[in-house]
């Protein structure tokens, strides 16, 4: 049974997330709380296994609260978020705080598909909750330190090469000379964010190769995303529009709710932004970007697949190697869920297995095999 403690200081949030959560047998909600105060609390009694945890709230809000969790107590958190470009901003820095993913307030009214959501919701918290014994448990990168909080244990050692999911990318010096390959294709989901910010921000300002990421995320939220990478970047980092040409040392980011492709150009690549297909389970999808790279752009192409769960970007890098480029997918031990790099690994794709730690350079090495 995964013991669940809601925060929200709406009495409806907190009874409809009861309500949705509880119809799964093997979730219980253990306690509710309207504040943070009040949630470090009800954690300190009840212990539960997942947190969600709302934004907004009175006293002590969610990224102050979830700065205390981090360092006194962790344990995997979903923030509760509404689909506002200020909610998109907190809901962010939360992920870069610690918390795993976020459940859109909006998607509890009316229109939404709420048997999805329910099984959705159920499954990720289920996935996150089993992760937690194998989870890192430092204080992640950038978050302040909560007044009084406890020294943090260290995170648990990486598994012995070899190992299913375990890095197989031995660091190593960057080749001298021109890069054989030029473009890079990412896809990633769930504990996405912190990650795909750890990358890029590693990337000199003279990369020289361009990179589409595929990111599993509403549509409101894709544009701040983009621009708080820009600001902590060498690179430059963008929301992709039709018609973008594809340039060194940039990175798209796909608008939500949208698939991005690699198409040709008179001259050069551009990006295709486009609803097609209407009925892919995810928008925007990792398939669809790595597949078109794989068909127009071929040998020059190198694809990764990050943490998320699912299989997205199995099938895309299936057409990707058939077409010679290369696939890195993210360790077992630094994914937040090892669902999508695992579909990689498993079917026998993966050239490297990479801890998030050295991804940067393990794409920079890459671009020359």
């Amino acid at each position: 049974m995964i013991s669940i403690l809601i925060v929200d200081d709406s009495a409806f949030m907190r009874k409809a997330l009861r309500v949705i959560l509880e119809r799964d047998p093997e979730i219980k909600v253990v306690a509710v709380a309207c504040d943070g105060e009040e949630a470090l609390e009800m954690i300190r009694q009840h212990n539960p296994d997942v947190v969600t945890l709302d934004i907004e709230m009175p006293r002590m809000d969610g990224l102050a609260c979830i700065q205390h969790i981090m360092t006194e107590m962790p344990r995997p958190v979903l923030m509760v978020s509404s689909l506002t470009s200020e909610g998109a901003e907190a809901t962010l820095k939360s992920l870069e705080y610690g918390a795993v993913d976020f459940i859109v307030k909006q998607q509890m009214g009316f229109g939404y598909d709420l048997a999805r959501l329910e099984k959705d919701l159920a499954e990720k918290i289920k996935t996150v909750a089993q992760r937690h014994l194998l989870r890192r448990s430092v204080r992640p990168s950038g978050a302040p330190a909560a007044p009084g909080a406890r020294p943090v244990p260290a995170a648990p050692a990486r598994p012995a090469g070899g190992a299913l999911g375990a890095a197989t990318f031995v660091p190593t010096s960057i080749p001298s000379g021109r890069p054989v390959r030029d473009l890079v294709v990412i896809g990633v989901s769930t504990g996405g964010p912190p990650v795909v910010q750890k990358v890029l921000s590693q990337l000199p300002k003279d990369f020289p190769a361009a990179l589409l990421i595929a990111q599993h995320m509403p549509a409101s939220f894709t544009g701040p995303f983009a621009a708080r990478l820009d600001s902590l970047c060498a690179i430059t980092v963008k929301e992709a529009q039709d018609g973008d040409n594809i340039r060194p040392g940039t990175a798209y980011i796909s608008p939500g709710g949208k698939h991005i492709r690699v198409s040709q150009g008179r001259s050069q690549l551009e990006v295709q932004v486009t609803a097609q297909p209407e009925d892919a389970l995810y928008k925007p999808s990792a398939n669809v970007l790595i597949e078109s790279a794989g068909n127009v752009a071929a040998r020059r192409t190198l694809g990764a697949v990050f943490t998320g769960m699912g299989s997205d970007g199995l099938e895309g890098v299936k057409v990707l190697k058939a077409k010679g480029g290369r696939a890195l997918a993210q360790s077992d031990v630094t994914c937040v869920v090892y669902g999508m790099p695992k579909a990689i690994v498993d079917a026998g794709l993966a050239d490297d297995v990479v801890d998030i730690d050295d991804m940067a350079l393990a794409i920079q090495v890459n671009l020359h095999k």
